[in-house]
């Protein structure tokens, strides 16, 4: 058993963020179960890594429950996790915004880091880990048009401190990393080049971000040279942050 490669968990993997953190972390060793609420690409990642693909619905507790002890079940210990599961919701302001909408995304971006988090405290107890969750650049600052995923993502940075500190004795640190607006196939899928451009121009770097470039972040964050590091919030964002 001590031969075998150390296991993590990336919820949101088939795509994007998450899909780089799974290739980063199967280079770095570990045994990637690859969750997503959409099989085929979590199958295609998980096929690329060498990895294994579940599916996964991080609104839903129970199902977050079930995946996580099978993990643990048929891979092992689970060493590390990266929580990147979320969705957008529509661009409108807070007068304009849906109960509907509103709870869908709390549901996926704050909830469903909740439902992870416990999840993998839990079975991280024993013999510690860590856990990285994805974030962003609107959890340190107002987005008009994204109430409900402004509200979510600063959520997401408070339930990181919280279990950091619950759980620092436990061998467990719990960070969270705040991305820019990085190219990934949400993002373009709701914006033309033109507004790709005009993102860009956002950030004092000249160019959006790489999902390469958060994936080396929560990677590092997962391994021993981050060994003093938790309860951090990294903001990953070109500049964004500075102007």
């Amino acid at each position: 058993m001590s031969g075998r490669p150390p296991v993590a968990l990336v919820t949101g993997g088939g795509s994007g963020i998450g899909a780089a953190c799974c290739r980063r972390l199967s280079r770095a060793g570990y045994r990637v179960t690859v969750a997503d609420i959409d099989e085929a690409a979590a199958k295609t990642v998980a096929a690329d890594v060498g990895g294994v693909a579940a599916v996964v619905d991080c609104a839903d507790a129970d199902a977050v429950d079930d995946l996580v002890g099978t993990v643990v079940r048929t891979e092992g210990r689970l060493a590390a996790a990266v929580n990147s599961a979320g969705v957008a919701g529509p661009p409108q302001p807070v007068a304009e915004y849906s109960t509907q909408d509103w709870r869908r995304v709390l549901s996926v971006n704050l909830d469903g880091v909740f439902h992870c988090v416990r999840a993998e405290v839990r079975a991280m107890r024993e013999s510690g880990g860590n856990i990285v969750n994805i974030a962003s650049v609107f959890a340190a600052v107002g987005a008009p048009l994204a109430p409900a995923y402004t509200a979510a993502k600063h959520g997401v940075v408070g339930l990181t401190r919280s279990a950091a500190l619950a759980h620092a004795e436990d061998g467990i640190r719990v960070n969270a990393v705040g991305p820019g607006f990085v190219r990934t196939p949400l993002l373009e899928d709701r914006n033309d080049d033109e507004g790709l451009a005009r993102l860009a121009g956002l950030h004092p770097v000249g160019r959006l971000g790489k999902p390469d470039d958060i994936a080396a972040l929560a990677v590092w964050l997962c391994g021993p040279e981050a060994g003093f590091v938790t309860g951090a919030f990294f903001p990953i964002d070109g500049g964004y942050l500075s102007r």
